[in-house]
Protein backbone atom coordinates (compact mmCIF):
# COMPACT_ATOMS: atom_id res chain seq x y z
CA UNK A 1 0.00 0.00 0.00
CA UNK A 2 0.69 3.39 -0.75
CA UNK A 3 1.90 5.12 2.68
CA UNK A 4 1.96 8.52 0.94
CA UNK A 5 -1.09 7.89 -0.82
CA UNK A 6 -3.75 11.19 0.08
CA UNK A 7 -0.92 13.75 1.33
CA UNK A 8 -1.84 17.34 1.65
CA UNK A 9 0.30 19.60 0.07
CA UNK A 10 4.07 19.91 0.95
CA UNK A 11 3.08 17.13 3.73
CA UNK A 12 4.34 13.39 3.87
CA UNK A 13 1.07 11.57 4.86
CA UNK A 14 0.82 8.63 6.75
CA UNK A 15 -3.22 7.99 6.97
CA UNK A 16 -2.93 4.51 8.56
CA UNK A 17 -2.55 2.03 11.84
CA UNK A 18 -1.02 -1.19 11.21
CA UNK A 19 -3.11 -3.28 13.00
CA UNK A 20 -3.30 -7.29 12.46
CA UNK A 21 -0.79 -7.20 9.73
CA UNK A 22 -3.33 -4.58 7.72
CA UNK A 23 -3.20 -1.03 7.30
CA UNK A 24 -6.37 0.19 8.63
CA UNK A 25 -7.77 4.06 9.40
CA UNK A 26 -8.09 4.61 12.99
CA UNK A 27 -11.73 3.64 14.49
CA UNK A 28 -12.00 6.43 17.94
CA UNK A 29 -8.38 8.51 17.05
CA UNK A 30 -7.82 10.58 13.56
CA UNK A 31 -4.98 12.64 12.64
CA UNK A 32 -2.45 14.76 13.41
CA UNK A 33 0.48 16.87 12.20
CA UNK A 34 4.06 15.95 13.38
CA UNK A 35 6.07 19.25 13.82
CA UNK A 36 9.64 19.50 12.07
CA UNK A 37 11.53 20.84 15.25
CA UNK A 38 13.91 22.84 12.90
CA UNK A 39 10.98 24.97 11.74
CA UNK A 40 8.24 24.40 13.90
CA UNK A 41 5.89 24.06 11.39
CA UNK A 42 4.19 21.16 10.40
CA UNK A 43 6.33 18.19 7.96
CA UNK A 44 4.35 15.09 8.43
CA UNK A 45 0.29 14.24 9.13
CA UNK A 46 0.08 11.06 10.84
CA UNK A 47 -2.65 8.09 11.89
CA UNK A 48 -3.09 8.44 15.77
CA UNK A 49 -5.66 5.57 17.66
CA UNK A 50 -8.08 5.80 20.53
CA UNK A 51 -9.29 3.46 22.39
CA UNK A 52 -10.99 0.92 20.16
CA UNK A 53 -8.00 1.07 18.07
CA UNK A 54 -5.90 -0.37 21.01
CA UNK A 55 -8.50 -3.37 21.26
CA UNK A 56 -8.12 -4.12 17.88
CA UNK A 57 -4.31 -4.24 18.40
CA UNK A 58 -3.87 -6.15 21.63
CA UNK A 59 -6.85 -8.82 20.35
CA UNK A 60 -4.59 -8.90 16.98
CA UNK A 61 -1.24 -9.83 18.91
CA UNK A 62 -3.38 -12.27 21.30
CA UNK A 63 -4.30 -14.23 18.28
CA UNK A 64 -0.74 -13.80 16.63
CA UNK A 65 0.67 -15.18 20.12
CA UNK A 66 -2.23 -18.44 20.45
CA UNK A 67 -1.82 -19.24 16.80
CA UNK A 68 1.07 -18.95 14.38
CA UNK A 69 3.77 -17.42 16.08
CA UNK A 70 3.28 -18.65 18.86
CA UNK A 71 3.33 -22.66 17.61
CA UNK A 72 7.02 -21.22 15.61
CA UNK A 73 10.18 -23.02 16.63
CA UNK A 74 13.05 -20.78 17.78
CA UNK A 75 15.13 -21.10 14.77
CA UNK A 76 11.85 -19.90 12.52
CA UNK A 77 11.62 -16.72 14.65
CA UNK A 78 14.96 -16.17 14.27
CA UNK A 79 14.83 -16.41 10.29
CA UNK A 80 12.64 -13.60 10.79
CA UNK A 81 14.31 -11.39 12.80
CA UNK A 82 17.54 -11.94 10.54
CA UNK A 83 15.74 -11.07 7.55
CA UNK A 84 13.82 -8.11 9.33
CA UNK A 85 17.94 -6.91 10.37
CA UNK A 86 18.90 -7.13 6.69
CA UNK A 87 15.96 -4.81 5.88
CA UNK A 88 16.59 -2.59 8.61
CA UNK A 89 20.47 -2.68 7.72
CA UNK A 90 19.61 -2.12 3.74
CA UNK A 91 17.17 1.35 4.73
CA UNK A 92 19.23 2.63 7.42
CA UNK A 93 20.52 5.52 5.69
CA UNK A 94 16.40 6.58 4.65
CA UNK A 95 15.41 5.76 8.58
CA UNK A 96 18.18 8.11 9.72
CA UNK A 97 17.43 10.86 7.51
CA UNK A 98 13.63 10.63 8.72
CA UNK A 99 14.96 10.71 12.57
CA UNK A 100 16.78 13.52 12.18
CA UNK A 101 13.32 15.07 10.38
CA UNK A 102 10.80 13.78 13.19
CA UNK A 103 12.97 14.68 16.52
CA UNK A 104 15.88 17.21 15.74
CA UNK A 105 18.57 15.33 16.39
CA UNK A 106 22.00 16.38 13.74
CA UNK A 107 21.93 14.16 10.35
CA UNK A 108 25.48 12.92 11.49
CA UNK A 109 24.68 12.03 14.79
CA UNK A 110 21.85 9.39 13.68
CA UNK A 111 23.40 8.50 10.74
CA UNK A 112 25.84 6.50 13.00
CA UNK A 113 23.39 5.20 15.62
CA UNK A 114 20.70 4.19 12.91
CA UNK A 115 23.42 2.35 10.77
CA UNK A 116 24.16 0.05 14.31
CA UNK A 117 20.51 -0.64 15.19
CA UNK A 118 20.46 -4.09 13.04
CA UNK A 119 22.88 -5.08 14.94
CA UNK A 120 20.66 -5.62 17.99
CA UNK A 121 18.10 -7.31 15.60
CA UNK A 122 20.70 -9.63 14.48
CA UNK A 123 21.88 -10.14 18.22
CA UNK A 124 18.82 -11.09 19.74
CA UNK A 125 17.80 -13.31 16.59
CA UNK A 126 20.87 -15.13 17.61
CA UNK A 127 19.01 -16.01 20.96
CA UNK A 128 15.50 -17.14 19.53
CA UNK A 129 16.30 -20.88 19.93
CA UNK A 130 19.00 -20.95 22.97
CA UNK A 131 15.74 -19.72 25.11
CA UNK A 132 16.44 -22.78 27.83
CA UNK A 133 14.93 -24.18 30.83
CA UNK A 134 17.36 -26.56 33.06
CA UNK A 135 16.88 -29.76 35.18
CA UNK A 136 16.80 -29.77 38.75
CA UNK A 137 18.20 -32.66 40.44
CA UNK A 138 15.80 -34.66 43.20
CA UNK A 139 15.13 -38.30 44.08
CA UNK A 140 14.49 -41.20 41.54
CA UNK A 141 10.58 -40.34 42.40
CA UNK A 142 10.44 -37.37 40.51
CA UNK A 143 11.63 -35.79 37.34
CA UNK A 144 12.02 -31.69 37.47
CA UNK A 145 12.88 -29.84 35.21
CA UNK A 146 11.89 -25.68 34.01
CA UNK A 147 10.88 -24.29 31.07
CA UNK A 148 11.10 -20.70 30.04
CA UNK A 149 8.01 -19.19 27.99
CA UNK A 150 7.15 -15.86 26.35
CA UNK A 151 5.26 -13.51 29.16
CA UNK A 152 2.76 -12.85 26.78
CA UNK A 153 1.20 -9.83 24.97
CA UNK A 154 3.80 -6.71 25.28
CA UNK A 155 2.90 -3.22 25.34
CA UNK A 156 5.79 -1.17 24.12
CA UNK A 157 5.96 2.60 24.92
CA UNK A 158 9.05 4.58 23.48
CA UNK A 159 10.12 8.30 23.78
CA UNK A 160 10.82 10.83 21.12
CA UNK A 161 14.74 11.26 22.05
CA UNK A 162 15.75 8.26 20.42
CA UNK A 163 13.01 6.58 18.76
CA UNK A 164 14.45 4.02 17.02
CA UNK A 165 16.75 2.86 19.29
CA UNK A 166 15.01 2.57 22.16
CA UNK A 167 12.43 1.00 19.79
CA UNK A 168 14.96 -1.95 18.96
CA UNK A 169 16.18 -2.32 22.39
CA UNK A 170 12.35 -3.27 23.14
CA UNK A 171 11.56 -5.26 19.98
CA UNK A 172 14.57 -6.96 19.70
CA UNK A 173 14.44 -9.37 23.19
CA UNK A 174 10.40 -9.56 23.03
CA UNK A 175 10.36 -11.19 19.67
CA UNK A 176 13.17 -13.28 20.62
CA UNK A 177 11.25 -14.30 24.04
CA UNK A 178 8.38 -15.33 21.35
CA UNK A 179 6.07 -12.81 22.49
CA UNK A 180 4.06 -10.02 19.99
CA UNK A 181 3.84 -6.23 20.71
CA UNK A 182 1.64 -3.66 20.56
CA UNK A 183 4.06 -0.42 19.61
CA UNK A 184 2.85 2.87 21.00
CA UNK A 185 5.48 5.59 19.67
CA UNK A 186 5.44 8.90 21.14
CA UNK A 187 3.62 11.71 19.65
CA UNK A 188 6.02 13.33 18.94
CA UNK A 189 8.02 10.73 16.62
CA UNK A 190 5.94 8.46 15.22
CA UNK A 191 7.06 8.62 11.59
CA UNK A 192 9.70 5.68 12.37
CA UNK A 193 7.53 3.36 13.99
CA UNK A 194 4.95 3.00 11.15
CA UNK A 195 8.48 2.74 8.46
CA UNK A 196 9.76 -0.06 10.91
CA UNK A 197 5.62 -1.74 10.48
CA UNK A 198 6.17 -1.72 6.70
CA UNK A 199 9.67 -3.71 7.05
CA UNK A 200 8.05 -6.30 9.48
CA UNK A 201 4.99 -6.75 6.82
CA UNK A 202 8.49 -6.94 4.07
CA UNK A 203 10.28 -9.45 6.30
CA UNK A 204 7.26 -11.80 6.53
CA UNK A 205 6.10 -11.78 10.23
CA UNK A 206 2.97 -13.18 10.68
CA UNK A 207 0.25 -10.66 10.76
CA UNK A 208 -0.44 -9.26 14.46
CA UNK A 209 2.94 -10.20 16.09
CA UNK A 210 3.78 -6.53 15.89
CA UNK A 211 0.91 -3.72 15.68
CA UNK A 212 1.82 -0.16 15.39
CA UNK A 213 -0.49 2.49 16.69
CA UNK A 214 0.60 5.92 17.23
CA UNK A 215 -1.44 7.80 19.83
CA UNK A 216 -1.40 10.20 22.87
CA UNK A 217 -0.01 8.97 26.29
CA UNK A 218 -2.70 10.43 28.99
CA UNK A 219 -6.23 9.83 28.11
CA UNK A 220 -5.25 7.95 25.02
CA UNK A 221 -3.65 4.76 23.26
CA UNK A 222 -0.95 4.98 25.86
CA UNK A 223 -3.21 4.88 29.16
CA UNK A 224 -5.49 2.64 27.74
CA UNK A 225 -2.61 0.15 26.47
CA UNK A 226 -1.20 0.16 29.92
CA UNK A 227 -4.81 -0.40 31.63
CA UNK A 228 -5.72 -2.95 29.27
CA UNK A 229 -6.62 -6.45 30.94
CA UNK A 230 -5.29 -8.51 27.96
CA UNK A 231 -1.28 -7.12 27.84
CA UNK A 232 0.78 -9.19 29.60
CA UNK A 233 3.27 -6.52 30.45
CA UNK A 234 4.54 -3.04 29.86
CA UNK A 235 7.48 -1.81 28.69
CA UNK A 236 8.54 1.98 28.95
CA UNK A 237 11.34 4.65 28.42
CA UNK A 238 10.05 7.92 29.71
CA UNK A 239 9.92 10.37 32.52
CA UNK A 240 9.87 8.73 36.38
CA UNK A 241 6.73 10.72 36.98
CA UNK A 242 4.71 8.88 34.01
CA UNK A 243 6.03 5.85 35.38
CA UNK A 244 4.67 5.96 38.45
CA UNK A 245 1.34 7.10 36.56
CA UNK A 246 1.30 3.33 34.67
CA UNK A 247 2.00 1.62 37.87
CA UNK A 248 -1.22 2.75 38.88
CA UNK A 249 -3.24 2.43 36.02
CA UNK A 250 -1.86 -1.17 35.74
CA UNK A 251 -2.20 -2.10 38.71
CA UNK A 252 -5.41 -3.89 38.95
CA UNK A 253 -3.95 -6.38 36.36
CA UNK A 254 -1.29 -7.18 37.84
CA UNK A 255 0.67 -6.76 34.72
CA UNK A 256 4.67 -6.79 34.60
CA UNK A 257 6.52 -4.34 34.10
CA UNK A 258 10.16 -2.62 32.79
CA UNK A 259 10.98 1.11 32.93
CA UNK A 260 13.80 2.76 31.90
CA UNK A 261 13.64 6.31 33.44
CA UNK A 262 15.74 9.17 33.68
CA UNK A 263 19.58 10.01 34.56
CA UNK A 264 21.41 12.94 36.00
CA UNK A 265 25.21 11.03 35.25
CA UNK A 266 28.15 12.17 37.29
CA UNK A 267 31.04 12.36 34.56
CA UNK A 268 33.97 12.18 37.23
CA UNK A 269 37.37 13.82 36.00
CA UNK A 270 40.68 13.37 38.49
CA UNK A 271 43.63 15.55 38.31
CA UNK A 272 45.81 12.61 37.02
CA UNK A 273 43.15 11.98 33.86
CA UNK A 274 44.44 12.27 30.31
CA UNK A 275 42.89 15.58 30.00
CA UNK A 276 42.49 15.56 26.28
CA UNK A 277 40.38 12.23 26.03
CA UNK A 278 38.46 13.22 29.01
CA UNK A 279 37.45 16.97 27.89
CA UNK A 280 36.44 15.16 24.53
CA UNK A 281 34.09 12.80 25.80
CA UNK A 282 32.58 15.22 28.72
CA UNK A 283 31.79 17.68 26.03
CA UNK A 284 30.78 15.54 23.22
CA UNK A 285 28.16 13.59 25.79
CA UNK A 286 26.88 16.82 27.63
CA UNK A 287 25.65 17.98 24.45
CA UNK A 288 24.64 15.04 22.39
CA UNK A 289 21.45 15.23 21.17
CA UNK A 290 21.24 18.19 22.24
CA UNK A 291 21.05 16.87 25.49
CA UNK A 292 17.88 14.90 25.13
CA UNK A 293 18.99 11.73 26.68
CA UNK A 294 18.92 9.71 29.79
CA UNK A 295 23.09 9.04 29.94
CA UNK A 296 24.01 12.32 29.11
CA UNK A 297 27.15 13.37 31.24
CA UNK A 298 25.73 16.38 32.64
CA UNK A 299 27.29 16.66 36.14
CA UNK A 300 30.93 17.12 35.73
CA UNK A 301 32.80 16.33 38.56
CA UNK A 302 36.42 18.14 38.57
CA UNK A 303 39.03 17.26 40.79
CA UNK A 304 40.44 20.74 42.22
CA UNK A 305 43.74 20.94 41.02
CA UNK A 306 42.03 21.11 37.22
CA UNK A 307 38.89 22.57 37.45
CA UNK A 308 39.77 25.88 36.49
CA UNK A 309 41.13 24.60 33.42
CA UNK A 310 38.28 22.69 32.35
CA UNK A 311 36.08 25.17 33.27
CA UNK A 312 37.83 27.02 30.47
CA UNK A 313 37.53 24.28 28.28
CA UNK A 314 34.27 23.80 28.09
CA UNK A 315 33.57 27.30 27.51
CA UNK A 316 35.32 27.62 24.82
CA UNK A 317 34.96 24.37 23.56
CA UNK A 318 30.79 25.26 23.87
CA UNK A 319 31.63 28.16 21.41
CA UNK A 320 32.92 26.17 18.82
CA UNK A 321 30.01 23.59 18.43
CA UNK A 322 28.14 24.05 15.00
CA UNK A 323 24.10 24.48 15.82
CA UNK A 324 22.08 24.20 13.04
CA UNK A 325 19.70 22.63 10.60
CA UNK A 326 19.59 18.81 11.14
CA UNK A 327 20.26 18.12 7.90
CA UNK A 328 23.35 19.75 7.66
CA UNK A 329 26.10 17.82 7.21
CA UNK A 330 28.02 20.47 8.93
CA UNK A 331 25.88 20.75 11.67
CA UNK A 332 27.27 19.55 14.94
CA UNK A 333 23.67 19.81 17.30
CA UNK A 334 20.11 20.06 16.10
CA UNK A 335 16.89 21.32 17.75
CA UNK A 336 15.13 20.66 21.15
CA UNK A 337 12.01 18.09 19.89
CA UNK A 338 9.56 20.71 21.20
CA UNK A 339 9.00 24.05 21.98
CA UNK A 340 7.61 22.77 25.64
CA UNK A 341 11.57 21.09 26.13
CA UNK A 342 13.11 24.22 24.30
CA UNK A 343 10.98 26.17 27.45
CA UNK A 344 11.81 23.99 29.78
CA UNK A 345 15.62 24.49 28.98
CA UNK A 346 15.58 28.06 29.35
CA UNK A 347 13.63 28.21 32.83
CA UNK A 348 16.28 26.09 34.14
CA UNK A 349 18.81 28.06 32.92
CA UNK A 350 17.17 31.07 34.56
CA UNK A 351 16.98 28.90 37.97
CA UNK A 352 20.45 27.82 37.95
CA UNK A 353 21.47 32.00 37.56
CA UNK A 354 19.12 32.10 40.40
CA UNK A 355 20.82 29.88 42.43
CA UNK A 356 24.20 31.27 42.33
CA UNK A 357 26.04 29.15 39.61
CA UNK A 358 27.89 30.86 37.20
CA UNK A 359 26.85 30.92 33.74
CA UNK A 360 30.07 30.70 31.61
CA UNK A 361 28.93 29.99 27.94
CA UNK A 362 25.48 29.43 26.02
CA UNK A 363 22.04 29.90 27.58
CA UNK A 364 20.57 31.79 25.11
CA UNK A 365 17.90 30.81 22.44
CA UNK A 366 19.74 30.93 18.79
CA UNK A 367 17.33 33.05 17.01
CA UNK A 368 19.26 33.79 13.85
CA UNK A 369 17.37 34.47 10.46
CA UNK A 370 17.31 30.54 9.13
CA UNK A 371 16.79 28.88 13.35
CA UNK A 372 14.28 31.77 14.26
CA UNK A 373 11.27 29.48 13.90
CA UNK A 374 12.96 26.36 15.06
CA UNK A 375 13.70 25.06 19.19
CA UNK A 376 17.11 25.48 19.16
CA UNK A 377 19.61 26.66 22.28
CA UNK A 378 23.05 27.53 22.93
CA UNK A 379 25.21 24.61 24.66
CA UNK A 380 25.40 25.67 28.03
CA UNK A 381 27.87 25.41 30.77
CA UNK A 382 27.56 26.45 34.52
CA UNK A 383 30.55 26.52 36.86
CA UNK A 384 30.86 26.89 40.36
CA UNK A 385 27.45 24.13 41.07
CA UNK A 386 26.89 22.81 44.09
CA UNK A 387 25.41 19.39 44.31
CA UNK A 388 22.30 20.49 46.48
CA UNK A 389 21.13 22.49 43.86
CA UNK A 390 17.93 21.74 41.21
CA UNK A 391 20.42 22.48 38.34
CA UNK A 392 22.77 19.38 39.67
CA UNK A 393 19.53 17.23 40.92
CA UNK A 394 16.85 17.89 38.11
CA UNK A 395 16.81 16.47 34.99
CA UNK A 396 16.72 19.27 32.36
CA UNK A 397 17.01 17.30 28.96
CA UNK A 398 19.15 19.78 27.45
CA UNK A 399 22.59 20.75 26.36
CA UNK A 400 23.26 22.34 30.02
CA UNK A 401 26.48 21.11 31.92
CA UNK A 402 27.10 21.67 35.34
CA UNK A 403 30.52 21.56 36.85
CA UNK A 404 30.89 20.73 40.44
CA UNK A 405 34.48 20.68 41.63
CA UNK A 406 35.74 18.11 44.68
CA UNK A 407 38.56 17.02 46.29
CA UNK A 408 39.33 13.09 46.93
CA UNK A 409 37.64 9.73 46.20
CA UNK A 410 35.09 10.21 49.09
CA UNK A 411 33.93 13.17 47.86
CA UNK A 412 33.18 12.56 44.17
CA UNK A 413 31.43 9.16 45.18
CA UNK A 414 29.18 11.05 47.77
CA UNK A 415 28.93 13.80 44.83
CA UNK A 416 28.26 11.26 42.60
CA UNK A 417 25.75 8.95 44.47
CA UNK A 418 24.23 12.28 45.87
CA UNK A 419 20.89 12.35 43.32
CA UNK A 420 17.69 10.17 43.27
CA UNK A 421 19.18 8.59 39.86
CA UNK A 422 21.38 5.57 39.01
CA UNK A 423 21.58 5.31 35.34
CA UNK A 424 24.71 5.70 34.34
CA UNK A 425 28.53 7.23 35.53
CA UNK A 426 31.82 7.73 33.72
CA UNK A 427 35.28 8.45 35.40
CA UNK A 428 38.15 9.58 33.90
CA UNK A 429 41.83 8.16 35.82
CA UNK A 430 44.74 6.96 35.06
CA UNK A 431 45.19 4.83 37.99
CA UNK A 432 43.79 1.36 37.62
CA UNK A 433 43.43 0.91 41.02
CA UNK A 434 41.14 4.16 41.95
CA UNK A 435 39.18 3.03 38.66
CA UNK A 436 38.23 -0.02 40.61
CA UNK A 437 37.72 1.36 43.48
CA UNK A 438 35.21 4.03 42.57
CA UNK A 439 33.56 2.46 39.79
CA UNK A 440 32.82 -0.38 42.18
CA UNK A 441 31.12 2.47 44.55
CA UNK A 442 29.05 4.09 42.28
CA UNK A 443 25.29 3.43 42.63
CA UNK A 444 24.47 3.39 38.64
CA UNK A 445 23.55 0.17 35.95
CA UNK A 446 26.62 1.23 33.89
CA UNK A 447 29.83 2.81 34.78
CA UNK A 448 32.50 3.64 31.80
CA UNK A 449 35.94 3.74 33.08
CA UNK A 450 38.52 6.24 30.84
CA UNK A 451 35.77 5.90 27.88
CA UNK A 452 31.98 7.07 27.63
CA UNK A 453 28.85 6.19 26.05
CA UNK A 454 29.59 2.83 25.24
CA UNK A 455 26.45 1.10 24.48
CA UNK A 456 26.55 -2.50 22.61
CA UNK A 457 23.54 -4.87 22.30
CA UNK A 458 25.65 -7.05 24.76
CA UNK A 459 25.77 -4.86 27.41
CA UNK A 460 23.00 -4.71 30.37
CA UNK A 461 21.83 -1.54 30.53
CA UNK A 462 19.15 0.21 32.86
CA UNK A 463 19.46 1.90 36.32
CA UNK A 464 19.48 2.03 40.09
CA UNK A 465 17.25 4.15 42.10
CA UNK A 466 14.86 6.36 40.47
CA UNK A 467 16.15 5.61 37.16
CA UNK A 468 14.38 2.31 36.49
CA UNK A 469 13.20 -1.38 37.22
CA UNK A 470 14.56 -4.55 34.81
CA UNK A 471 17.64 -4.06 32.13
CA UNK A 472 17.46 -3.58 28.28
CA UNK A 473 20.14 -5.34 26.45
CA UNK A 474 22.43 -8.02 27.01
CA UNK A 475 21.31 -12.13 28.12
CA UNK A 476 19.59 -9.88 31.06
CA UNK A 477 16.77 -8.27 28.47
CA UNK A 478 15.14 -11.09 27.62
CA UNK A 479 14.15 -11.86 31.42
CA UNK A 480 11.73 -9.64 31.77
CA UNK A 481 10.48 -11.26 28.43
CA UNK A 482 10.06 -14.33 30.01
CA UNK A 483 8.00 -16.34 32.91
CA UNK A 484 9.55 -19.66 34.52
CA UNK A 485 7.81 -22.84 34.46
CA UNK A 486 8.46 -25.73 36.71
CA UNK A 487 7.27 -29.03 35.81
CA UNK A 488 7.43 -32.02 37.96
CA UNK A 489 6.61 -35.27 37.01
CA UNK A 490 6.23 -38.53 38.89
CA UNK A 491 8.49 -41.35 37.77
CA UNK A 492 7.55 -43.92 40.50
CA UNK A 493 3.99 -44.11 39.95
CA UNK A 494 2.97 -43.32 43.78
CA UNK A 495 1.75 -39.90 45.08
CA UNK A 496 4.49 -38.43 47.06
CA UNK A 497 3.55 -36.26 50.07
CA UNK A 498 4.71 -32.36 49.63
CA UNK A 499 6.12 -32.54 52.91
CA UNK A 500 7.66 -36.24 53.24
CA UNK A 501 11.36 -36.41 53.72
Amino acid sequence: MNMNSGAQAGLRHYPHLYIGGDWVEPIDGGHLDSIDPATGKAWTRVAYGGRKDIDRAVAAAREALEGPWGRMAGHERAALLRKFAEIYQRKAPQLAELESRDSGRALRETRADVGAHANWYFWFASLCDKIWGHSIPMDNSVHVFTSRLPVGVVGAITPWNAPMLTTAWKLGPALAAGCTVVLKPAELTPVTALELARMFEEAGFPAGVVNVVPGYGKDGAGEYLVEHPAVDKISFTGEGATARTILKSGADTLKRFSFELGGKAPHIIFADADLENALNATTSSAWAVCGQSCALGSRVLVERPIYERVVEAFAERASKVRVGMPLDEATHMGPQASAEQLNKTLTYVALGQSEGAELVAGGQRLTLEALADGFFVQPTVFAGVRNEMRLAQEEIFGPVASIIPFEGEDEAVATANGTAYGLTAGLWTQDIGRGHRVAARIRAGIVWVNTYRYIRWTTPYGGFKASGWGRENGLEALDSYLETRTTVISTSGQFADAYAN
